[in-house]
């Protein structure tokens, strides 16, 4: 593997990865090959369209962005230029589209639908690590998106650390199948290119297409969320999987069972916790030495190599191990600050999330903040409640929310999706014979109180749960269940 430790002198440049590696394949789409001159040239194509439409350093341009290889030399040739890609999703409404570009106040819009023409590539640039590179829509720690702006060094320091943990190898190619348009998928084609390696690229998230590519194209690393790992699982008779060296999971919580089914079959699944405004990756699982047996592990991993991350109780103080607390981050990948609001300045970063170490300092995350449930004066943490309900026999997902009780304040509610393949059809009689079980699995105040059987989960574009979405649409399917003969709530 190559020494992470050590970049190129001009580690975000296509133009100076062209001079150093001409030949080395960059990017695959449809099955075929672009060398790194091949998409020089077309990267320098679109640094001779944006320069004739005024975009020089520091020009915010927004960029409503497929996954496809004109977005692809579009970004690039934004780094190139010193300018700041403003990331829009093309799902969005124009409404909603508008309401980000009157926030940032870009020079233009762009929407990539055609290659620009070929243009001699010319002499890299190397700008400033503090020049902002990307602005990025998150809702942050409020119901409200603001722009979370990631310097060139937040993506450097990112790659660094990503690399410290995984390595590099000669023949390692990136499948990126997440949009580019969030951080996990601009975050691919960054340390891609700083590490002069290849990403395949695919338009979308589809299970049959990944796994294709995986064989085709030799794709060595992937990232996906839980959803898309499950349907992996259940696509891959021919355990594609297994030939890749690290399949990395996120954007959710992720089931030990599903970690356990994916180690069975010799997939290599870390599970990595992270955020926009951290530019991806904080914690991440670790391989483990070459030679020695994968097992699947619960949590996310330990911080990676230069990110800062704390435990802390209401009032600060850091919390013990074991004890679930707020979760703060700094360090150089974290953002400057959201665009139009005071500067972060170095201090430490609420994500809004709430977690806990273990004695290895391995990071679980309980929830966001905002999906904690309280019922009668009782924190339940839906994540270790969804956790318990997946490793029930004919679980197959679930999400578990909070719903308004006068008594409790809240009470605990799940929607669940079922294995058909189990022998008893009927949802009623299914949840009959299960409901003992989760009885036993829980202490009174974090058993689901009311419960609905659904056939999917709501996602978002990036294919994570919408827990939004599945709690608005259950809520009116949602029935008390009988919890055994005197299963009160205290």
């Amino acid at each position: 593997m190559s020494d992470p430790a050590r970049p190129p002198a001009e580690p975000l440049s296509v133009f100076a990865a062209a001079r150093e590696a001409p030949t080395r394949d960059a990017l695959v789409w449809e099955g075929a090959a672009w060398s790194y001159a091949r998409l020089a040239e077309a990267v320098a194509g679109a640094c001779d369209g944006l320069r004739g439409r005024g975009v020089e350093a520091r020009s915010r341009v927004a960029v409503q962005a497929h996954n496809s290889p004109a977005t692809v030399c579009a970004l690039l040739a934004l780094v190139e230029l010193g300018a700041t890609a403003v990331l829009l999703h093309p799902r969005l409404t124009e409404a909603e589209a508008q309401a980000q570009r009157d926030d940032a106040a870009p020079l233009l819009t762009l929407t990539p639908d055609a290659l620009p023409a070929a243009a001699t590539a010319p002499a890299a640039l190397l700008w400033p690590d503090e020049l902002p590179l990307a602005m990025l829509f998150t809702s942050g720690t409020s119901g409200r998106a603001k722009g979370a702006i990631l310097t060139r060094g937040a993506f450097l320091a990112s790659a660094s650390a990503s690399a410290t943990n995984l390595g590099w190898r000669d023949d390692d190619r990136w499948l990126l199948t997440l949009p580019v348009c969030h951080v996990g998928g601009l975050s691919v084609l960054t340390r891609s290119l700083i590490a002069r390696r290849c990403v395949v690229l695919l338009p979308r998230f589809d299970a049959a297409a990944v796994l294709a590519s995986v064989v085709r194209d030799r794709a060595t690393l992937l990232s996906v969320v839980p959803t898309m790992l499950r349907a992996l699982l259940d696509a891959d008779t021919a355990d594609a999987l297994a030939r890749l060296r690290a399949v990395l999971v996120g954007g959710a919580a992720t089931p030990l069972a599903l970690l356990e089914a994916g180690a069975a079959r010799r997939v290599r699944a870390l599970t990595t916790y992270g955020l926009t405004e951290a530019c991806s990756q904080v914690t991440t699982q670790r391989l483990p030495p070459d030679g020695a047996p994968f097992v699947a592990l619960p949590g996310s991993g330990p911080a990676l190599d230069g990110v800062d991350l704390i435990v802390t109780r209401e009032d600060g103080a850091p919390a013990a191990v074991g004890e679930v607390g707020h979760l703060r981050v700094r360090g150089a990948t974290v953002m400057t600050g959201y665009h139009g609001h005071p500067p972060l300045d170095g201090a430490w970063l609420d994500t809004g999330d709430l977690g806990w170490f273990d004695a290895e300092r391995s990071l679980h995350v309980a929830a966001r903040r905002t999906d904690l449930i309280v019922t009668g004066g009782e924190n339940v943490y839906p994540a270790e409640v969804e956790a318990a309900l997946c490793a029930l026999p004919g679980v197959r997902a679930a999400v578990v929310f909070g719903e308004a009780d006068a008594a409790w304040g809240q009470r605990v509610a799940a929607a669940i999706v079922r294995d058909r393949t189990t022998d008893v059809c009927d949802d009623d009689a299914w949840l009959a014979a299960t409901w003992p079980a989760v009885t036993a699995a829980f202490a009174p105040h974090k058993r689901p109180r009311r419960v609905c059987v659904v056939e999917a989960l709501a996602t978002r574009a990036t294919g994570k749960v919408d827990r939004a979405a599945v709690a608005r649409d259950a809520t009116p399917r949602l029935r008390a269940w009988a919890m055994t003969a005197g299963a009160e709530m205290r």
